[in-house]
């Protein structure tokens, strides 16, 4: 019998280089049967053997147990969301700005597909994959190292030549035939198809479960070496050639362009194309390749000025209208819905689409039975383009918002400052319902279990009315519901109750005030540290933060004094749900009192520089004005620089900012 070590060392490099030739080279030589077989016997030695099983080893693909929840990972670098371009002008400008961020020195192009899928962060450290997380937030994501390790396109260990370090960006998605064939399966399991390959790529690397996501057929491509600078390499290609040399999937195909016009010509070429290739592409990504030119050119938000999506225009079908139905959304707005015969759109079937309000369907011209022209927004949302009026047979039918409520029956109302018609019976059903999947969903408490149908469930039996009722649920209540007893009736009640610990701007946005989302939620968390000095707050006080204006302001201002909102805060608050967060701005900071505007390309990320002056004290605006104290500006700073000067505004530069600071 041969060595165990051996021909388990044996094994593992024939699996990987099998792996690599099928994933990275696109030339697989072995059948799947053959790969199945050797990966069989080599679970077959690591269970007689389990001193041989290592994080890298192909066995770890099966997955781990399931876990309770994912960890916080903070990313080693800001993943940052790209700006889009929908046309050639938007992307002559884009260029341009670049140029001129370079004073007049063109950059080198390059060009890749805009892959639909899920963007990951991989950390590999000496070879080793050892942390995988989602973007999150771009600053922090879920630790999702189990699953991942389940996508056999990842190499868990990498190559040759590889450095002590390898940070690592990339997508995590589905090929169109294998998202048919996922769905497929769903259907014959009598579960919930998935609406596109996007949404099905995500909902399997967010399983607790890692052998769900291994069931699952997702594959990786890499598009960023995150550490490149720091590993001495100078662009973009030279990236891409270090990263398939250790063995790394990466994007492609990478086009060299320069200038506009080149750039037109892939794009044009992948658009024509787009339909042949084995995943969906939503664009085309187009990003200086230089990295020192990069570092010149800098961030602005989350989003890089080296770069920019290109976005392709939607994909569109014809089907016809069958009728108008109405729906209710949790602020009682009745916004009409274009119930439509199913017909594929960008690879998801369509068979409804917003038409958001009757002045809508008035521009439109749109009536019940009329043949019409449907696109996804943004290859997302399906909207209805245009009637194709030359197919009238005349049998269609004007439609005409109702008079009341379809849900509760009560007479709605159309306010002067307002296009929607609204149902003003907060204890209407529909609204019910709507606020509190809201209150419950992963961008708000995040209870775990509590979906759509389960919702329903507990407003039909009459055991919630408002998101306070849950807290007052009990295993023997969820009990006496069909469907629900068990274990799983104690897990509901353990998130509920989990959810207690959510943060404030999550708070902020379960409770659904008008206007207000995630980034206003954290802005006025951070202004005000808590739910009750919110509440208090004037208008004058909101109008200070930045991104709140007058009509975010007086929407913040109406919710706080409803006394039934008034009421759910303060049962909220008995049920132990009051939290806070510390405000950083400082007493008696350097910059105590100022108002600031950061502007141009800064060497620190916005959001940093943004955190800096509001830790020393100063008030960050997005605009110049008299209010303003100071300006601190880096390269490629435009107008906001000129009017500073024009209404003799201090102008100092980062250097000199972080000194005050104490920083430089």
């Amino acid at each position: 019998m041969s060595d165990p070590v051996e021909r388990h060392r044996e094994l593992v490099n024939l699996i990987r280089e099998a792996n690599h030739r099928y994933y990275v080279l696109n030339d697989p030589t072995l059948t799947d049967a053959e790969y199945d077989g050797l990966l069989a016997e080599l679970l077959a030695l690591e269970a007689e053997h389990p001193d041989l099983v290592t994080p890298d080893s192909p066995s770890q693909r099966i997955g781990a147990p399931p876990g309770e929840g994912f960890e916080s990972v903070r990313h080693r670098a800001s993943m940052l969301s790209l700006a889009n371009a929908t046309d050639e002008d938007e992307f002559a400008e884009w260029h341009r700005r670049c140029v001129d961020g370079l004073d007049g020195e063109e950059p080198l192009l390059v060009a890749e597909p805009k892959i639909d899928g899920l963007a990951v962060e991989l950390v590999y450290s000496d070879g080793v994959l050892v942390q995988a997380s989602t973007r999150g937030d771009g600053t922090t994501g879920e630790g999702i190292l189990h699953n991942v390790r389940t996508i056999r396109a990842i190499p868990l260990r990498l190559r040759d030549g590889y450095p002590l370090e390898v940070i690592v960006t990339g997508e995590v998605f589905l090929e169109k035939e294998n998202f048919l064939r996922l769905n497929r399966a769903q259907e014959e399991l009598g579960e919930k198809v998935f609406a596109n390959p996007r949404n099905a790529a995500a909902g399997s690397l967010r399983q607790l479960d890692p052998a769900i996501t291994a069931r699952r057929p997702l594959t990786f491509l890499a598009y960023n070496l995150v550490n490149a600078s720091a590993l001495g390499i100078a662009g973009h290609r030279e990236s891409f050639g270090n990263l398939e040399r250790w063995g790394l999937p990466v994007n492609g195909p990478l086009r060299v362009v320069r200038g506009v016009s080149e750039a037109e010509a892939f794009y044009d070429e992948l658009l024509a194309g787009r339909g042949e290739l084995a995943h969906e592409i939503d664009g085309m990504v187009v990003k200086v390749d230089s990295l020192a030119q990069r570092e010149r050119l800098g961030t602005i938000a989350r989003s890089p000025r080296w770069a920019v999506a290109w976005k392709f225009p939607p994909e569109r079908a014809v089907t016809r209208l069958k009728t108008i139905a109405v729906s209710v959304g949790r602020t009682g707005v009745l916004t009409p819905v274009a119930e439509l015969e199913p017909v594929r759109v960008g690879g998801v079937m369509v068979s409804s689409a917003s038409l958001h309000n009757a002045d809508e369907i008035e521009r439109l011209g749109v009536l019940e039975g009329d043949w019409v022209e449907i696109q996804r927004a943004g290859d997302v949302i399906p909207e209805v383009v245009e009637p194709l009026t030359e197919r009238r047979d005349g049998s269609e039918k004007l439609f005409s918002m109702p008079d009341r409520c379809p849900v509760c029956k009560e007479k709605v109302v159309k306010l002067t400052d307002e296009v929607a018609v609204r149902c003003v019976n907060l204890d209407c059903p529909a609204q019910v319902r709507e606020r509190l999947r809201h209150f419950a969903s992963r961008g708000a408490m995040d209870i775990e279990g509590l979906g759509a149908k389960v919702v329903d469930k507990l407003i039909d039996e009459g055991l919630v009315k408002n998101p306070a009722d849950l807290y007052e649920l009990t295993p023997e209540l969820i009990e006496q519901l069909e469907g629900f007893a068990g274990k799983w009736a104690e897990n509901l009640i353990a998130a509920i109750g989990e959810s207690r610990g959510a943060s404030l701007p999550r708070f902020i946005i379960a409770l659904g005030i008008p206007h207000v989302g995630e980034t206003t939620a954290e802005a006025l968390a951070a202004s005000f540290g808590n739910i009750g000095t919110l509440t208090g707050a004037t208008e004058e006080e909101l109008t200070e933060i930045e991104g709140v204006g007058p009509t975010v302001a007086a929407a913040i201002g109406d919710f706080f004094a409803n006394p039934r909102n008034a009421r759910l805060i303060e049962r909220l608050k008995g049920y132990g749900i009051d939290p806070r967060r510390e405000v950083t701005r400082k007493e008696s900071g350097p910059l105590d009192g100022l108002t600031i505007v950061l502007t141009g390309s800064l060497g620190r990320p916005r959001d940093e520089m943004t955190a800096l002056a509001r830790d020393a004290g100063a008030k960050v605006t997005s605009s110049v004005s008299r209010k303003t104290d100071l300006v601190v500006a880096g390269p490629g700073a435009g107008s906001k620089l000129a009017k500073a000067g024009d209404l003799g505004i201090e102008v100092i530069g980062e250097e000199e900012f972080l000194r005050r600071l104490g920083e430089g």
